[in-house]
């Protein structure tokens, strides 16, 4: 008990918190462990995750090492952790280094255990430099942006073959039906519509006159540039603590894929920057003209095209989408706090902080600063 105690994960702002999912515990994890013959007998468990959405531990075995990770199964379904297990298999069998998924003794990727999902993943190689920091912090060096630039868009060669639908409706996924759409107050509506603790959450609220505010300032060919992009399957949560370092500073594995989805190469580009390269967690303090670092979305740019090159085209399409890149997954989030965990505080958060304050500061003078520079990259 005094160990479930000391587990702190990452909140919605900068304090860590009390876990929503309590820590996976040693007994738990020798009767999940049971149904991956390949991992072994487990020798301890040897650190607990502070992702906030899950639970993951990791395991040392007679085998080896492994990331264990157990999932609400209103979050995520076996069936659900097969989809983004599917594109991670693909985007191995390319060579892209990714932790290798176990298969249970039946051949699936999961196993499903009470209200429990649990998925287990081997040990990937690469120092885990930002295992301890906020999703929402910056890269240590420029270096560092340059080289996930890089292998970002390695990642996008390598999901090209990959022709899987988009992904049935989860929680927490970078779903990508809102800014596309001829009218994306409608398509805002239906999205709303199908998740009915979002819609309870939201009915108090201007919401709708809130989104059409943000559409409007937005740019007005935004749907017509990204109906010129291809369909692809991408990351959608791309920030250091995703990914595993060399020493030299390249990156060495690609992990955490929850949010994966079939969105397009322009779409997984403005997310990257818009979680790297602007301090959100600093919002609001007094230095709203200082949170953002273009210097960084350039340097991530450059990378990006070292191995794909980037069309005035494509960087208008990255400039246009970033200040309502966020929304879907605000929503998504908004959804999670409602329909899974009853947490109606971290629900405003989603909504208030991150999907209309983070917008808004985009159209605001910084945010439009910060957005001309890259589009004169």
């Amino acid at each position: 008990m005094a160990s479930q105690l000391k587990h702190l994960v990452h909140g919605m702002g900068t304090a860590m918190e009390a876990p929503t999912w309590p820590a996976i515990a040693a007994d738990e994890a020798e009767a999940v462990l049971a149904h991956f013959p390949a991992a072994g007998r487990m020798t301890g468990l040897h650190w607990h995750s502070p992702r906030p959405f899950s639970a993951a531990t990791l395991v040392h075995t007679t085998n080896g090492s492994f990331l264990l990770k157990r999932h609400h199964h209103r979050v995520r379904t076996v069936e659900g952790l097969a989809e983004e297990h599917a594109f991670i298999a693909h985007l191995a069998g390319t060579g892209v280094s990714v932790p290798e998924v176990i298969a249970t003794a039946g051949g699936a990727s999961a196993v499903a255990m009470g209200p429990w999902s649990y998925e287990l993943h081997r040990q990937a190689p690469g120092e885990d430099l930002y295992r301890d920091r906020l999703s929402w912090t910056p890269f240590l060096s420029l270096d560092h942006a340059h080289a996930a630039g890089v292998a970002l868009a390695e990642v996008h060669v390598a999901a090209r073959g990959f022709a899987a639908p988009a992904r049935r409706q989860h929680p927490l996924v970078s779903s990508f039906t809102i800014l596309p759409a001829a009218d994306p107050v409608a398509a805002a509506n239906a999205y709303v519509a199908s998740r009915p603790a979002l819609a309870a959450f939201l009915s108090t609220r201007p919401w709708q006159a809130q989104l059409a505010r943000l559409f409007e300032q937005a740019d007005s060919d935004l749907s017509s540039l990204l109906a010129k992009q291809a369909p692809l399957w991408t990351h959608n949560d791309w920030h250091p603590s995703n990914l595993l370092w060399t020493q030299e500073g390249a990156v060495r594995t690609v992990f955490d894929f929850g949010l994966a989805d079939r969105t397009n190469a322009v779409h997984d580009i403005a997310t990257a920057i818009e979680r790297t390269a602007v301090r959100w967690l600093d919002l609001g303090q007094g230095a709203d003209d200082a949170i953002a670092d273009p210097e960084t979305a350039l340097a991530l740019m450059a990378g990006y095209a070292e191995v794909l090159p980037l069309s005035d085209e494509k960087i208008a399409a990255v400039v246009s989408l970033l200040p309502l890149v966020h929304v879907e997954f605000a929503l998504s989030e908004a959804d999670y706090f409602t329909a899974v965990v009853a947490d109606t505080a971290s629900a405003v958060m989603a909504w208030d902080d991150y999907l209309i304050d983070h917008a808004a500061w985009f159209f605001s003078p910084p945010g439009q600063d910060f957005l001309r520079r890259i589009a004169l990259s």
